[in-house]
This record gives C-alpha cells, sequence and structure tokens, in this order.
C-alpha cells in the first residue's frame, strides 16, 4: 500500500512525462503555431520547422527519462524550459493570461522537486529521486501550497480564456453542438474562476474531484490532434490529483498536531 507521499510523488512524475512527451510531439509533426515561438529568437519558417523535431525529440527523452529514472537535474530543467516555452506565448503575441494557464507545465516538476526535498547540493542534482524517502509534515505543508497555487492559475487562466471568447475554445463548443458558444464560455469562464478561487483558500477534496473531472474532460474537446493534446496537458490533471492527494495528508497532519497540544 502506497503512503500519501508516494501517490503525490508517482502522480507528479507521470505529469511531467505526460506534459513534455505530449510537447515533443507537438515537435516531432511540426506544429504550424511553433513558427512563431522560434520567430520571437528570430528564426524564420524553415529554421523553424528544420528544428521543431530535435526540440520535440529532447522533450520526450525528458519526459521518459523523468517516467523510469527520474532526476533533480533534468525536474529543475523541465520548471525552467516549461516557464520558457509558456512565456514564449505572450512575447510572440498571445494573450499574457496563456501562460498562466500553462502553469502545470512547470508548476508539476516543481512540486516534484520540493516534495523530493529540493537541491541541496550540486552532486544532489544527479541522484535519482527516491519515491520512498521520508517526507516530514513540513515538506508535505510546502508541497500542498506550491499545488494550491499552481492549481489555481491554470484553472484561472483557462477560465479568463473563455471569458475573453479565445477561439479555440468557440470552436470545441461549437463542435460538440452548442448553438451559441459564445454564452457556453461565459459560463463556463465564471466556473472555473469560481474554482481557482476555491482552490487557493479552501480546497475541499470532494469538491477537487469534481475539478479533477471536469479538467480531464474539458481537455478531450480539442478537434485536432486530441489525444496529443491531452497527454500534453497531464501537467494540469497531474497538479490537481497531488492536490487532492496532499490535501488529504496535511488535514491528517494538522489533525495530529491538534492532539498533541491538547494532551501537553
Amino acid at each position: 500500500m502506497l503512503r500519501t507521499e508516494q501517490k503525490i510523488h508517482y502522480t507528479l512524475r507521470i505529469a511531467v512525462a505526460m506534459c513534455f512527451i505530449g510537447h515533443g510531439i507537438f515537435g516531432v509533426i511540426t506544429k504550424q503555431i511553433w513558427c512563431n515561438y522560434f520567430a520571437v529568437f528570430g528564426m524564420g519558417i524553415d529554421t523553424a520547422y528544420t528544428l521543431m523535431p530535435w526540440v520535440g525529440v529532447c522533450d520526450i527523452l525528458l519526459g521518459v527519462i523523468m517516467l523510469f529514472y527520474p532526476i533533480r537535474a533534468i525536474a529543475l530543467w523541465l520548471v525552467i524550459w516549461g516557464a520558457v516555452t509558456a512565456f514564449l506565448r505572450p512575447v510572440s503575441g498571445e494573450p499574457f493570461v496563456e501562460f498562466i494557464e500553462r502553469a502545470g507545465n512547470f508548476g508539476a516538476p516543481l512540486a516534484l522537486l520540493i516534495l523530493s526535498g529540493g537541491i541541496k547540493s550540486f552532486r544532489q542534482l544527479f541522484v535519482p529521486i527516491n519515491p520512498n524517502a521520508a517526507v516530514d509534515a513540513n515538506t508535505i505543508k510546502n508541497v500542498f501550497n506550491c499545488l494550491k497555487v499552481v492549481g489555481f492559475l491554470l484553472l484561472m487562466g483557462h477560465g479568463w480564456l473563455n471569458i475573453i471568447q479565445k477561439k479555440g475554445l468557440l470552436s470545441q463548443y461549437a463542435s460538440i453542438g452548442f448553438t451559441n458558444p459564445a454564452k457556453v464560455a461565459r459560463f463556463v469562464g465564471i466556473f472555473e474562476i469560481a474554482a481557482a478561487l476555491i482552490v487557493l483558500i479552501k480546497p475541499i477534496r470532494s469538491i477537487l474531484l469534481l475539478f479533477i473531472i471536469w479538467k480531464i474532460s474539458s481537455e478531450l474537446l480539442y478537434p485536432h490532434y486530441g489525444l496529443f493534446e491531452w497527454i500534453e496537458r497531464g501537467g494540469s490533471y497531474g497538479t490537481l490529483i497531488a492536490l487532492w492527494f496532499a490535501t488529504k495528508q496535511v488535514s491528517s497532519n494538522l489533525k495530529v498536531l491538534t492532539l498533541k497540544n491538547n494532551n501537553i
């Protein structure tokens, strides 16, 4: 039987792998919008299409390594790389909220690093993360707080994209039969922003489960390369699922501390 901290570890590990394997697949199949991000560095379309598969293969390899042999150095790199690639969206002209909505991309490896005790020396960078290592209550609380913030950002970001009527989201709602996708987007946006605030202020496990199901289901609506899009969003689901586990552990630790204080 896995301990709660082990469940959080494996959830985040799978989430990180899904995120970067999915992202890498889009590089291999040369997703057209990536040309905008290469253009930020002054690269033309031909150069972008030449480099995309190489970037994609690197992402896939790093995701696979994290799945089977998680190393802190790679986790740290994925925090940086996930943040940089997400930030390229607003830098290339997309709304800033596109960066916020992808908080799971860099938040999942960050939470995994915090859970592992962080990085205390250069040598430790190349030591595999041990899923069976003991984790103290303070570390669990830090992971819990990290996951809350990341969950808040990704839900708030997606909700805001609905509020500003992102064309891709409107197309999703139209594709499943809604005659007024703009109205649906506003409703979804309000729901997700409310969900984000609940996650940040007072995450409750039963309500979190509803948000997890919602997120996993709604990300299946991408009309093109739907499966790859769903895999790439693994950081979002994984963050919320890990928060669901962490909420139980933090609550349990709080009860133990309260009992100790009452007995003193």
